[in-house]
């Protein structure tokens, strides 16, 4: 098993000192780093180079229907799996080290957070991860953020700004700090 598998089952990690952690993850942060900012600095008008630019980013498992809008931000793009007919907008930042799952037909607005990894608190060189899934038509407002272990429902609405600490059921619409669920759809 490799170090991003061991996150999801539990496992923690001292980000500097723990080799396994230092060779695989940080070699997949600086490969993405370099990639994605090959991408934001990638003429918008020049769509095919951004789209194969994204490919590559995506080991070629990102569907020719969904797209992502540069400039954005992803730490590990081998822990984030994209369904199809997936819309991403600018300003998206992905700390998926532990694993980010969105399904087919989700909306992302401008500037969203979807942060997987949290620290120890008495050492906080040493990580740990929890899942994030957005569930098949979300669609996550602008500036929301969406912590280690949620699970957006589907059809779910993301209202703007919000900070999504806890699950959030199918069919709901959720907003706030910290969000939670105003109506059904």
């Amino acid at each position: 098993m490799n170090v991003f598998e061991n996150l999801r089952n539990g496992q923690h990690y001292h980000v500097f000192n723990d080799k396994d952690y230092v060779d695989q993850a940080h070699g997949e942060f600086a490969r993405c780093a370099h990639i994605c900012h090959l991408i934001n600095s990638t003429d918008p008008y020049n769509r095919e180079e951004i789209i194969k630019l994204e490919k590559e980013l995506f080991n070629g498992n990102l569907s020719d229907e969904s797209f992502f809008t540069p400039p954005f931000q992803i730490d590990c793009a081998c822990r984030l799996f994209v369904g199809k007919n997936v819309f991403v907008n600018h300003g998206l930042t992905v700390m998926s080290v532990g694993t980010v799952t969105i399904e087919d037909g989700v909306m992302i607005a401008p500037e969203v957070g979807l942060f997987t990894v949290n620290h120890e608190p008495k050492n906080i060189r040493v990580i740990y991860t929890k899942e994030i899934l957005i569930k098949k038509n979300a669609w996550i407002g602008a500036r929301v953020n969406i912590l280690p272990g949620v699970t957006i429902g589907e059809n779910a609405i993301i209202g703007t700004g919000s900070i999504v600490t806890k699950d959030v059921p199918d069919n709901c619409v959720a907003v706030g700090n910290p969000a939670r669920v105003i109506k059904q759809i």
